[in-house]
This record gives structure tokens, C-alpha cells and sequence, in this order.
């Protein structure tokens, strides 16, 4: 399974675009659409749309893997959608450690999807920007889209 057009737009708009490097809340270089530069990457001269989506995909394929790796329950193209944005967002050494999979590969799926609203703190700060995410998430898990006005 892939993540889906619906999954990566919904991507896109709770990443947002940025050309140049920059900290992200967590205070991680990042750059493009998420992508956190990895040891020896540089962009001095910043990046644009099209290199900013290969790094994302490129990205997106390894959230996928570690999904693919770590749940061992069947997903619906919309819980596989909202678990590979949690994943690239938080990395997949924090879902692997999570309440939520332990919860999905019990096969409490309801439970599961309950536990991704509990994503939404940097540190401890309550974000506005993660809840509108986790909530965005939680609409692709069900199946539904990600409206625009909840994750800008």
C-alpha cells in the first residue's frame, strides 16, 4: 500500500512550504515540505517546489516502510494515509513505542485512532497547528477528507 492523493495533500498543507532552511518547533533543520536535513545536506542557495516534493516522497517512502514494518494488522487506504503522516511526523521510533500501535495490533482499532489526538504537544505546550493535524488525521482514518480550514 502507498499513501494516496488524499493522504499527501493532506501532507503538504499541514507541513507548509518553505525554500529555505529553517528549526522547526522541535528546533530541527528542516527544509521543503518537513524534510529534516540529514548529516552533509545543505541548501544554501534554498529549493523549489519540484526538489522539495522528491525529498518529500522520498520521505514518505520511508514513514511507509517503517508502517509496513511495525503493524501487523490489515489497514483501510485512510488509517494507512493518517499513519504514515503521524509517522513522518513524528518519527517512526515514537509510534513503534506508542500506545496507539500497541492498541492497533490488538486489532482495537477505535482505540487506536483515539490516540492519535493525544499527538498534539511540543513539550508541554498544547499546539494549535498539531491539533488541527492529529484531528485532520483522525478525518482520513475514517475514511473522509482533510478539509482546508483545519489544517492551516
Amino acid at each position: 500500500m502507498h499513501l494516496s492523493a488524499a493522504g499527501l495533500e493532506c501532507m503538504k498543507k499541514a507541513e507548509g512550504f518553505r525554500n529555505r532552511a529553517y528549526k522547526d518547533v522541535a528546533g530541527i533543520p528542516t527544509i521543503g515540505y518537513g524534510h529534516r536535513l540529514l548529516p552533509g545536506e545543505s541548501f544554501p542557495g534554498g529549493i523549489g517546489h519540484a526538489q522539495a516534493e522528491t525529498l518529500l516522497l522520498s520521505d514518505v517512502r520511508l514513514a511507509e516502510q517503517a508502517l509496513e514494518r511495525l503493524v501487523k494488522v490489515p489497514l483501510a487506504q485512510g488509517q494507512f494515509d493518517a499513519l504514515v503522516d503521524f509517522i513522518f511526523n513524528l518519527g517512526a521510533g515514537r509510534f513503534a513505542s506508542s500506545t496507539l500501535l500497541k492498541d492497533l495490533n490488538a486489532g482495537r482499532y477505535d482505540a487506536a485512532a483515539g490516540q492519535l489526538l493525544h499527538w498534539d504537544f511540543a513539550g508541554k505546550s498544547e499546539l494549535p497547528s498539531l491539533k488541527a493535524r492529529r484531528e485532520a488525521e483522525l478525518r482520513l482514518w475514517h475514511g473522509g477528507s482533510a478539509p482546508q480550514q483545519a489544517l492551516a
